[in-house]
């Protein structure tokens, strides 16, 4: 039994981080690829226009809207949709060759991409992270100055929608100003207990 017990191994998980805008996802994200756990971070497929901070490959993979139909013509992405005007996707194929080499697959996704790969994917891991509360998100959505005020409302009207909506993942996480390490703590622990579990999730893509 003994012998048993030390070969067990565990399956590897996907794992959704998800949340309304400004809550500090990608932020979260850097940290936890620093952390030294072995994850696979899935690049999303995106359409707008690439930010001057932003690398081809490592925040997102930018394409053409015909392109992006052309993947979904022939089934390539696990989950897409249209988020503030453009289109966002997950490759199908770099899950799934994640997952098969064990590694566990982080995705960072809008709450309505959440919905979808728990609808396609119920043995995945969703983790909503939070603000405090509504009025620091607001506030931390204002301190961006990252959009135009048309586009600034429409994201706070969004945000307030998708809290309304944490009862639909499995755990969540707090991301407390100044307290960022704590929460990567936060997200790491609830990977660790998954990979505690008695029945282990099994994800089949």
């Amino acid at each position: 039994m003994t012998e048993e017990l030390y070969n067990l191994k565990s399956n590897p998980l996907l794992v959704v981080l998800s949340g309304p805008s400004g809550v500090g996802k990608d932020t979260v994200l850097a940290g936890l690829k620093k952390c030294g756990h072995p994850f696979h971070f899935v690049v999303t497929v995106n359409t707008r226009f690439k930010r001057p901070e932003e690398a081809e490959g490592v925040d997102y993979h930018f394409v053409t809207k015909e392109r992006f139909a052309e993947m979904i013509n022939r089934d390539e992405l696990l989950e897409h949709a249209m988020v503030y005007g453009d289109y966002k996707g997950i490759p199908k194929q770099q899950v799934r060759d994640a997952l098969a080499s064990g590694q566990d697959v982080l995705m960072r996704l809008d709450v309505q991409g959440a919905a979808t790969v728990r609808r396609l994917v119920p043995e995945a891991v969703l983790i909503f992270m939070t603000a405090p509360s509504e009025e620091e998100l607001i506030a931390r959505l204002q301190a961006r100055k990252t959009e135009p005020p048309d586009q600034l409302h429409l994201r706070m009207a969004t945000s307030r929608q998708e809290m309304k909506r944490m009862s639909e993942f499995d755990y969540v996480v707090v991301n407390r100003e100044a307290c960022i390490d704590k929460t990567i703590n936060d997200v790491l622990a609830i990977i660790r207990a998954e990979h505690c579990r008695v029945r282990q999730r099994v994800v089949n893509l």
